[in-house]
């Protein structure tokens, strides 16, 4: 397949524009032409993107080039799609791709993407970003279906230099929500990953992962009434998941005294907080309090209830982030809470818990002040589902709705206190029947993948910065130069 085009409905300047002499700038003087200029990038400056979109034609071919309607400064081009990848290999490609993590550490640090199919045949695909040959750079390291495998969410990079997902499948007489390690990520061969499950994790519905600085493993149960949680390894600086996970203790998040359900028609939960333990300190039953399962595993979910541990309205993604004065903020979504019962007017919550303060706090929800009005976002932020964190530190928040109406925002907390001033859209998505997940950054750029549409064509996005107004603006007064130049030598003529 040839890989995809730029964008339409973005400019992209990496790529030279030829201006011929026929050309109605060139017809015209360049102060005309430099005036112009400017007022485009005015407008450019200052556009807004639309909240919603009409859909594209299920099938249609900006699903490849050009699936997201995005603010001024971003570029988009799809780097994989499932379609390719079982065309090149029948089978190998189950699709539904989830959560992103990159190898942020080790050789060839950020060189490959990883992240799992969301199917009933789940498995692990690895991308690699240096590979320049749209065919090739897509593998399928953990064939569909490996060890029963299923609906594979969560995604993450392991201190010690592998690769860990778990299944967003848990219930009563469940076998899964289990957690995985890829233990040889960057190196298996197709169809060639180590996948070891860790048992020692309780079982819950597993989506966010997230590490700290003490190399703690923090997770969620992704439930209407889930609740979160961290693992603290004995050996948390082991050089491997043998030893990482071989003896440890779990907890569970309480905030206040606990036993709140955040549901949706209350308020944000919110104050002190502590981690309360659901199993002894290497991993096994606390007697009285862990439900032990048949398999001798811990079911993280009743345990948590049986301890009347706080529990929120669908808790989904984690981010982790480290701020300059050493305290450290675990985010996380609550994507169906809501304080009315009504999601005409919006719906879902980002909170934000300092793991040194143990403070809990609300981030963002549809009371935050939309940048753009000036006024709270209202009705367009709904259903928070994944998150991310740029380069400086901004917290990126995607929505779990469907083509049309959902949007990617990004968010203003200029005291890093965990309380967004303010937020704006940068993307509103328009592929039918699909959802933005598992947006990661590396450097300036997002990946983000484009997951069940209509069309069964899975695409990984990425969308990336076009050079700031300075730049711009250097360009335009060259222009000036070489236009003042240009009428001296005319005039000693």
């Amino acid at each position: 397949m040839i890989e995809p085009g730029r964008p339409g409905n973005q400019l992209d300047f990496r790529y030279p524009i030829p201006i011929r002499s026929s050309s109605m700038f060139a017809r015209k003087p360049l102060n005309v032409m430099l005036s112009f200029a400017l007022v485009a990038m005015a407008g450019a400056a200052h556009a807004a993107v639309p909240y919603t979109t009409p859909v594209l034609p299920v099938g249609d071919a900006q699903e490849m080039t050009s699936p997201y309607i995005l603010a001024a400064g971003w570029t988009q081009k799809v780097i994989a799609d499932r379609t390719t990848q079982n065309a090149l290999v029948a089978g190998s490609n189950s699709g539904s791709w989830d959560m992103i993590d990159s190898n942020r550490t080790g050789v060839d640090a950020n060189r490959y993407l990883f992240m799992p199919f969301e199917t009933g045949t789940g498995g692990v695909q690895r991308v690699d970003l240096w590979d320049t040959n749209y065919n090739t750079r897509t593998v399928t390291i953990v064939a569909p279906g490996t060890q029963g495998f299923k609906s594979g969410d969560a995604s993450r990079w392991t201190p010690w230099g592998s690769y860990v997902t778990a299944e967003e499948s848990w219930g009563t007489g469940s076998t899964k929500g289990r957690l995985f390690e890829v233990t040889n990520p960057t190196t298996a061969a197709a169809n060639s990953g180590t996948f070891i499950q860790r048992s020692i994790i309780p079982r819950v519905s597993h989506e966010g992962l997230a590490f700290d600085a003490n190399k703690s493993m923090y997770f969620v149960d992704e439930l209407n009434g889930g609740s979160v949680y961290k693992y603290v390894s004995a050996n948390p600086n082991a050089t491997n998941g043998d030893d990482y996970f071989a003896a440890g203790q779990t907890f569970a998040l309480n905030v206040g005294a606990g036993g709140q359900f955040e549901g949706n028609n209350g308020p944000a939960i919110t104050g002190a907080s502590s981690w309360v333990a659901i199993t002894g300190v290497n991993g096994g039953a606390i007697a009285g309090v862990s439900t032990v399962l048949g398999d001798g595993t811990i079911d993280g979910r009743v345990t948590a209830d049986t301890l009347n541990i706080t529990s929120f309205n669908r808790p989904e993604d984690l981010e982790m982030q480290n701020l300059p004065n050493g305290d450290q903020l675990l985010y996380f979504t609550t994507t169906d809470s809501d304080n009315n019962g009504s999601s005409a007017d919006g719906r879902g919550r980002v909170y934000s818990t300092n793991l040194t303060t143990g403070v809990t706090s609300l981030f963002a929800d549809n009371t935050t002040i939309d940048s753009e009005t000036g006024l709270p976002v209202g009705t367009p932020f709904s259903n928070p589902d994944n998150l991310a964190i740029g380069p400086d530190g901004t917290i990126y928040i995607i929505e779990d709705q469907n083509g049309g109406v959902e949007n990617i925002w990004r968010t203003v907390d200029a005291n890093k206190d965990g309380i967004a001033e303010t937020m704006s859209v940068i993307a509103t998505l328009r592929t039918a029947n699909a959802e933005s997940t598992g947006m990661h950054f590396i450097g300036d750029k997002i990946y983000v993948n484009v997951q069940h549409p209509s069309s069964g064509n899975d695409v990984l996005v990425e969308i990336s910065p076009v050079p700031e107004a300075e730049t711009y603006a250097m360009m335009l007064a060259g222009l000036g130069l070489v236009g003042f130049a240009a009428s001296r030598r005319k005039s000693v003529k």
